[in-house]
């Protein structure tokens, strides 16, 4: 980790820069550093968020100032056990009622049967890269290359809560009723995000979804 590894993102937050694009390999380096980070409980950070092929810090500036964290996030030892990437990770099973509005279409677009595709998006288990868009949407990936769409053309003005839906290379279940534009396939019961629970949103990055047909 070096300098040009962090840049300033507004007055109370750090990016922290780990590679680009989007792969499984540079994910289990973002979540490391962003396990790295909070496990050294720096005082003034309020919040560690992992992206696509980052992480950024989030702290209280009257706690903290930049270039004391900045500091103190290139000085974290980021050798011990708890940033491998052989830490367990949460692994779910999602029941999935594949009756979505657009699943007909997918499939003509996709030249393939409805069946096809159902049996297609739900062989695979899906990594979450990103948690974000709405609380709880986790972007989930990669999707197989025969069901690639890009999204559509009018977005929903509403969207059901538990649509399950995709859209370039990816996959995602709405958390909540919301505007989006991805193809809807299915739906499911399970909540995605909810304010009541220790942890609201049922996924966090790093953790692998499989769909289960219903």
């Amino acid at each position: 980790m070096t300098e040009q590894n962090l840049s300033p993102l507004g007055d109370s937050a750090i990016t922290v820069t780990i590679g680009e694009g989007i792969s499984e390999a540079l994910s289990d380096k973002v979540v490391a550093e962003a396990r790295a980070v909070a496990d050294n409980q720096i005082p003034g950070v309020i919040d560690v968020v992992a992206s696509y092929a980052s992480v950024t810090v989030h702290y209280d500036p009257l706690r903290i100032g930049y270039a004391d964290l900045k500091s103190r996030l290139l000085s974290i030892d980021r050798t011990g056990s708890s940033t491998s990437n052989e830490r367990s990770v949460t692994e779910h099973v999602i029941p999935v009622r594949y009756n979505g509005e657009d699943l007909e279409e997918v499939a003509q677009r996709t030249q393939l049967s409805t069946q096809a595709v159902i049996e297609i998006h739900s062989q695979r288990i899906y990594r979450v890269f990103v948690i974000g868009f709405v609380p709880g949407f986790a972007y989930l990936g990669v999707l197989d290359p025969r069901l690639v769409l890009p999204r559509r053309e009018s977005p929903r003005k509403r969207v059901p809560a538990g649509s399950v839906a995709i859209a370039e290379a990816q996959t995602g279940i709405y958390p909540t009723e919301t505007p989006g534009g991805w193809h809807l396939i299915g739906t499911t019961h399970m909540r995605m995000f909810d304010p009541n629970r220790k942890d609201p949103a049922l996924f966090a990055v790093g953790d692998r979804v499989r769909f289960e047909p219903v």
